[in-house]
């Protein structure tokens, strides 16, 4: 059940990004943590959810770094 907890939440994330773009980099993070959280269940990741967190490191660090200059 913990499993399919956070997947909703990253469901809910994903439509918060689409209807509120401005707070993009915030969810982007919230994200990072869910995906962090099904990490510590012990439960094999799924490969699209293991491209997408890496999608996701790539995407705060261009963010930052945008944020910077």
């Amino acid at each position: 059940m913990v499993f399919e907890d956070i997947i909703l939440r990253i469901n809910l994330l994903f439509s918060e990004m689409e209807n509120e773009p401005e707070d993009a980099h915030e969810m982007l993070e919230q994200l990072h943590q869910e995906l962090n959280q099904l990490k510590a269940t012990g439960q094999p990741l799924p490969d699209d959810l293991v491209h997408l967190e890496k999608r996701l490191e790539k995407e705060l660090l261009a963010r930052t770094q945008d944020s910077k200059s």
